[in-house]
Order: C-alpha cells, then sequence, then structure tokens
C-alpha cells in the first residue's frame, strides 16, 4: 500500500529532457512545487484566484534522491504527503512514480516554513492548515 494518499499526474514533455534524452534534474524540482501546489489545493488550503502571496510557505530545504532515469512520454504522477507538522515547519515527503507500475523513480523531502510574506518572517502553521493536514494525513498532533 501506499504512503501516499494524494497524487498529481504530469506530463513528461519533451522540452523537459536534457541531452541525455531523459528528464532534466532540475525538472524534478518543478513536478514537485506543481505536486505540492495541487495538494494545498486539494486540502482547501488555496483557492483559485487567490494571490501566491497568500500560500504563506517557504521552502527551505529540499533533497532528491533519483532512483531511474525518466524518458519522454514516461506516464509519471507525483505523490505528495506531510510527514510532520512541526510548530513553524513542515517536512513534505514526494516522489515522482510510474503512474503504472508504481514504481519509484526519484523521491525526496521538502521542509517549508510558514511565512507572512508582506510582513517578511516566519510565522506559526495556520490553525486552519494544521487542522486539515493533520485529518487528511491522518496524523497525529504536530
Amino acid at each position: 500500500m501506499s504512503i501516499f494518499r494524494f497524487y498529481h499526474p504530469i506530463e513528461v514533455r519533451y522540452g523537459d529532457l536534457d541531452p541525455q534524452g531523459h528528464l532534466n534534474n532540475a525538472k524534478y524540482l518543478t513536478y514537485f512545487e506543481q505536486a505540492r501546489i495541487q495538494y494545498v489545493r486539494y486540502l482547501g488550503l488555496f483557492i483559485e484566484g487567490q494571490s501566491f502571496l497568500d500560500i504563506g510557505v517557504i521552502v527551505a530545504d529540499i533533497h532528491i534522491a533519483y532512483r531511474q532515469p525518466i524518458n519522454w512520454d514516461t506516464p509519471v504522477k507525483v505523490g505528495v504527503r506531510t510527514a510532520r507538522l512541526g510548530t513553524k515547519s513542515m517536512t513534505v515527503e514526494q516522489a515522482v512514480v510510474h503512474a503504472q507500475s508504481d514504481a519509484v523513480l526519484a523521491e525526496g523531502e521538502v521542509i517549508l516554513v510558514a511565512f507572512d510574506y508582506r510582513a517578511g518572517k516566519s510565522i506559526s502553521i495556520p490553525n486552519e492548515w494544521r487542522e486539515k493536514i493533520l485529518a487528511f494525513e491522518g496524523l497525529s498532533g504536530g
């Protein structure tokens, strides 16, 4: 059974490839970001028309382990899960997997910090975020 309750499908485009014919390593970051935004939208924490300044998180750290190359037109989906909620930060685990076989092609961990973009400083994770994430992920406390 997968550890992810949320997946977002991604199309591997020809322009995403490097000269060797597989997915450029920088595109994994883009795929992770796209799936995280869709995860936040799915949870109802970001709605269409809202300013990206209102998302309230900033990336503090990212680690990616590349497991298998991804070629053009490979069917992939990106799993997203919040593994830990702290006071001001959260650990998000992500994986790019083959959409048909569920083989893990890359996996990573992203540390997000709750952030007030207008004030330019970190803040506590809003209670609405905490409650929705904990409920969705089946986590306890923080």
